[in-house]
């Protein structure tokens, strides 16, 4: 009996943490904090609606703006995304619970366009690799950082931002604060603060260019997370190798 009474309260215990974890997995990951021009989501069950100002974002979101559009995104570990025009975000990944930093994990897919990102707590508080970019030629890995991101691995980027036709097609990612790690089958690259990192496809180890490739991505845009305005402009690197 006795047996019995205590399988039953082990079920009962097991049963309200899978419930917990599923409540904290479903809670919002982010929140629409500023917003010019159409915003548009795809949830996981298909369903598509547009965003507003203080909209909820969730975990596996399909974000699209469309041109001329910007948007900035605040997530609950305290990191921010100003997403340009024309631009296609899926959160694939966020999970955030404050007691659990083991349990940290985010990693936001760019299908294409460009994004502007400033890092929470993710990536700081446990493992160094929770926090993550996907793209089509290298994930992006952090260390405490802020930058810019470009997905021009197609060749089409019109709209995202202004000389992005006159660069080689491939994917570009500008430090401005910390470090990212940009990685594929191919190698890694280290780009610390100061630097631009470029991979044309995932064949190709990442390597370091010289300098801003006519992208001006520090430009000030409307809204940008945690800068406040322009940011001060990569500088170029004596050692910048281009492979």
């Amino acid at each position: 009996m006795k047996v019995s009474i205590r399988n039953a309260l082990l079920q009962v215990a097991c049963l309200v943490l899978a419930l917990l974890s599923t409540a904290s997995w479903a809670q919002g990951a982010g929140t629409v904090t500023h917003l010019s021009g159409t915003l548009s989501v795809q949830r996981l069950d298909g369903s598509v609606r547009i965003l507003s100002q203080k909209s909820e974002v969730q975990p596996g979101d399909l974000l699209t703006t469309e041109r001329d559009s910007y948007a900035q995104v605040n997530f609950t570990d305290g990191s921010s995304l100003t997403i340009r025009p024309t631009t296609q975000i899926r959160v694939e990944r966020y999970y955030f619970v404050q007691d659990r930093p083991e349990d940290d994990n985010t990693l936001l897919r760019l299908v294409r366009g460009g994004m502007r990102t400033v890092t929470g707590l993710v990536g700081k508080r446990g493992n160094p690799d929770a926090y993550q970019i996907g793209t089509r030629s290298a994930t992006i890995g952090i260390r405490g950082s802020s930058g810019d991101t470009i997905d021009y691995a197609s060749g089409g980027c019109d709209g995202v931002i202004a000389g992005c036709g006159t660069v080689p097609a491939g994917v570009y990612h500008a430090t401005y604060t910390g470090s990212y790690i940009m990685r594929n089958e191919a190698g890694e690259q280290i780009i610390n603060e100061g630097q631009f990192g470029f991979a044309s496809d995932p064949g190709s180890a990442p390597s370091l260019v010289r300098g801003d490739p006519s992208l001006n991505l520090h430009h000030q845009l409307p809204f940008a997370p945690g800068a406040g305005g322009a940011i001060k402009p990569p500088v170029k690197q004596q050692d910048c190798v281009v492979r």
